[in-house]
């Protein structure tokens, strides 16, 4: 596991030496992300400039919310990019080459692609959260401090999983699978205002199929004070398990692959 570790992070720093050969456009494009996370946030902005609150959620609490997706999207995005550009590897014939190393197909294909313009949307959220923080009347307690990383570190773990689960699913079809990226995108542009405005049958599905709830809704109603329920805290840690299932599909996937035949 160690030695992965090192490997892992001298792929990363491979790549950013790489990316620093060319400062200028680096920078660029960390700006024109950041700029595009903004202009979500003006729309958030602009939409409270006329409503009070949206089902009881005031600017602040919904700034708190959309941080915390946002965050936890850069960071999965960063580490875990290599995943959704997969179908491109299985296209080219790469991942012949990939398993016939001594390394873990896993550990490769991380460490193809690591996306640090991702920082740009990362400024976006800490931002958003400062804003958030200013505007919530909460009582700041060493649980609620650790249930904000809990609901980043989480979001990041299933926003990994599923890139992984969509991974998985190029060794049955390569062709680039649009429902993933309504499950990714999609869901990290919904999950700006709490899950539980879109509905009860939003809800259950964010529950029992795409847990988004588990690092977003349940959580943050102990985060804002809307529960004395502290297990809520505690939800961000049923996330490894749809990682560990979303594992099983690629394993099941590699066990499938049958050579590109180029």
């Amino acid at each position: 596991m160690r030695k992965s570790i090192r490997l892992y992070f001298m792929y990363v720093s491979a790549i950013l030496k790489s990316s620093m050969q060319y400062k200028a456009s680096f920078f660029l494009m960390i700006a024109g992300r950041f700029f595009i996370g903004f202009n979500e946030f003006l729309g958030i902005y602009f939409l409270f400039s006329g409503f009070s609150d949206i089902k009881g959620y005031t600017y602040g609490e919904v700034l708190m919310c959309y941080s915390v997706m946002e965050m936890s999207f850069a960071l999965s995005e960063c580490i875990a990019s290599g995943f959704s550009s997969f179908a491109g590897i299985i296209k080219r014939g790469e991942f012949d080459r990939i398993l016939v190393r001594p390394l873990s197909p896993v550990l490769q294909v991380l460490g193809s692609r690591f996306d640090l313009a991702r920082i740009g949307p990362m400024i976006t959220g800490v931002i958003m959260l400062v804003l958030g923080i200013q505007s919530c009347q909460i009582s700041w307690t060493a649980g609620r401090v650790i249930t904000l990383i809990f609901m980043i570190a989480g979001g990041t773990v299933l926003f990994t999983g599923l890139f992984l689960a969509g991974a998985s699913i190029c060794f049955f079809s390569i062709a680039e699978t649009k429902l993933v990226n309504i499950l990714t995108y999609g869901g990290k542009t919904h999950g700006k205002y709490p899950i539980d405005i879109y509905g009860k049958n939003m809800m259950k599905f964010c529950t029992y199929v795409i847990p988004y709830t588990l690092v977003q809704y349940y959580p943050l109603q102990y985060l804002l004070g809307k529960t004395d329920t502290w297990q809520y805290a505690l939800f961000p840690f049923g996330t490894p398990v749809f990682l560990g299932l979303s594992y099983m599909l690629w394993r099941a996937g590699v066990r499938h692959y049958k050579s590109s035949g180029s």
